[in-house]
């Protein structure tokens, strides 16, 4: 029986748009941060800061080596939040509608802590709710985990911390190499593709 749905965040529930920021780093003077910035893994200073390697500011201070002369924190930080377009509220208002009808509700994101404390949490406050808090039972961050998806310890920590039985949870993400990782480690997925919503996928493949 399914009891928790775990969640991916962007391309899931979160909007987001690589070229956008590909193009705002290119504004700030770096050559070629396409080769850096990845649709589901990044590299160089943007993976530091995702596995939690790096501290935001080292993570300033090296992408400065990559931009023109000048460029500020709050340029870097606002460059690098354009990978996020938002959350349309009918996908806030569908987590709520889950948790309503007793599903444990849990997010797993490979993130970094500019996004998370700036333009994530923004987005899930935009309803008058404290933030993502509100909106889920646990959550695993990539950087505090200081492990990444698809490494499968990533899968084994959010089970501990989110008090989960694989074989009763979903997996929902918009990577397939991050659903085998979570089926090898025997959660149930469930595959986001681009243009395709989580609450209609749950209901005709699970009947949720």
């Amino acid at each position: 029986m399914i009891r928790n749905i775990l969640f991916d965040l962007g391309g899931v529930i979160m909007d987001i748009r690589r070229s956008d920021c590909i193009e705002a780093f290119r504004k700030l003077g770096m050559a070629h941060p396409e080769q850096f910035l990845g649709e589901y893994v990044q590299s160089g200073p943007f993976m530091g800061i995702e596995n939690g390697s790096v501290t935001p500011q080292q993570f300033r201070d090296e992408m400065r080596s990559h931009l023109r002369e000048g460029v500020t924190d709050d340029e870097i930080d606002r460059a690098f939040e354009a990978f996020l377009v938002g959350i349309p509220s009918r996908r806030l208002n569908a987590l709520k509608e889950l948790r309503s009808k007793g599903y444990k509700i849990c997010l797993l994101s490979n993130t970094n802590p500019i996004m998370w404390e700036g333009k994530i949490s923004q987005e899930f406050r935009k309803e008058g709710e404290s933030g993502p808090e509100a909106y889920f039972d646990g959550m695993v961050r990539s950087y505090a985990a200081k492990v990444m998806k698809p490494d499968p310890e990533i899968f084994r920590l959010a089970a501990r911390e989110c008090g989960i039985k694989p074989s009763e949870t979903i997996f929902i993400d918009d990577s397939q190499t991050n659903l085998d990782a979570a089926s090898r480690e025997g959660f149930a997925t469930l595959l986001v593709a681009p243009g395709e919503e989580f609450p209609t996928l749950l209901e005709e493949r699970f009947g949720i």
